[in-house]
């Protein structure tokens, strides 16, 4: 299929699973295009086995293999959804509590991976770099996820810009880590595409490396950011200047891949930037109107498709028992990890700030997996590992999507309503 009709082909799709959704299960929109489509998928799955010759489901896989799950989002729909995400945090809130994101987003970003990691390697036998792996591209959470379940709670501002500004931050820096151990674990790999010095050791490539994604992609997104909005001071047509910020997340996050920074980063960057200080000096109220519905639209849209790609790739996981129990006992792995990840920050930034009531619960079971899991889990390169690992990480976002992402707005509104002190 070519790029048109795979496109129309997603639409469709996500319209349909989101109209039977909404006449049929009424889940939250997101969830409930993830339930249909895992249960369209599974149901092709055992009709299958009831009537072999019907290939239904070989075709189907067929048609997800087509699409490239890992390429859609990495480099093209993962810059759209974190752009419009960080449209709507401002800097205001977010200088406030830039300690935890911070803390959250590199540190429990380090411990996750290294909990996961380890309990991985114990757990499967798995190499210790390749355990490690697995470990940084499971332990980002989801942004999309994380913002759209937490809407309809009622959560002190402090607490509302913590979960926001670090599930944002620590997609890209999760995206950093796993590239690093991707080029520790596998070398070979690591060196068709590598760009730097191969004379260095490997510690001071990672490191180089780390540098140059993280603190780059944020220098470009604040560049970009910072021109557009110069420019935007001097016009007043809301159409040209909804289409200047769609350029900016278009092509700014395919410039940081082509300069090899961090396109996460920088989408994230430009993104707060463009939302807040763009929005007060550099647009009118209409066109502040206009961008933020356009971008909230946008939003949906690509997370509806998202979702609904979530639950068809089932398909290009392995599904034997062995594998799946795997998956199962990760959970539990990936709850540890996330938990490490919030207490450790808190514990270490609560003699110098307050926090909301029900900081340590909310954002631990609120620390969703997504999409960007998956799609590094699909591209990993070909060992012996990825099969299990990509089994696992599936088991683990249905898991966080469906059951966390159910349950956080009711524990959100149970132990974080109230604004006392931890």
């Amino acid at each position: 299929m070519n790029i048109l009709q795979i496109a129309s082909l997603l639409i469709v799709l996500s319209a349909l699973f989101g109209t039977i959704n909404y006449f049929i299960l009424k889940l939250p929109s997101a969830i409930g295009i993830l339930v249909v489509a895992l249960l369209t998928s599974i149901g092709a799955l055992l009709l299958d086995r009831v009537v072999p010759s019907l290939t239904l489901a070989d075709d189907l896989r067929t048609i997800v293999t087509d699409i490239d799950f890992s390429d859609a989002l990495l480099e093209g729909m993962l810059g759209l959804l974190l752009f419009a995400g960080a449209l709507h945090v401002k800097l205001s809130d977010l200088k406030d509590v830039w300690p935890t994101v911070l803390l959250m987003a590199t540190a429990g970003v380090a411990l996750s991976t290294g909990v996961i990691g380890l309990g991985f390697h114990w757990l499967t036998g798995a190499p210790i770099l390749v355990a490690l792996v697995f470990g940084a591209l499971i332990s980002p959470t989801d942004p999309v996820a994380v913002m759209g379940v937490l809407k309809e709670a009622n959560l002190p501002k402090s607490l509302e810009t913590q979960v926001a500004g670090e599930s944002l931050f620590n997609d890209g820096v999760g995206y950093v880590v796993y590239l690093v151990l991707i080029g520790l674990a596998f070398p070979a790999a690591a060196a068709h595409g590598a760009h730097g010095s191969g004379e260095a050791s490997p510690a001071l490539e990672a490191l180089r490396l780390f540098a140059q994604e993280a603190l780059g992609g944020a220098a470009l997104g604040l560049v970009l950011g910072w021109l557009t909005f110069r420019v935007m001071r001097h016009i007043d047509d809301y159409s040209l200047e909804v289409l200047m910020t769609l350029a900016l997340a278009f092509g700014g996050y395919e410039l940081a891949i082509a300069l090899h920074v961090s396109a996460p980063i920088a989408a994230v960057c430009a993104g707060l930037l463009i939302g807040d200080i763009g929005a007060k000096h550099g647009m009118s109220e209409t066109t502040r109107e206009y961008v933020e519905k356009f971008w909230v639209l946008v939003d949906e849209i690509l997370n509806a498709v998202l979702f609904m790609l979530i639950g068809v790739e089932i398909f290009a996981v392995q599904l034997d028992m062995d594998a799946l129990v795997t998956g199962v006992f990760c959970i539990a792995l990936a709850l540890l990890g996330r938990s490490v990840a919030v207490v450790v920050p808190v514990l270490m930034l609560k003699p110098f700030q307050t926090f909301a009531r029900g900081v340590i619960p909310i954002m631990t079971w609120g620390g969703l997996k997504g999409g960007i899991s998956v799609a590094l889990a699909l591209s990993l390169p070909e060992s012996e590992w990825k099969s299990l690992i990509l089994t696992a990480t599936y088991v683990i976002v249905v898991f966080s999507i469906i059951v966390q992402g159910l349950t956080i707005g009711r524990l959100a509104n149970r132990v974080g309503r109230e604004p006392d002190l931890v």
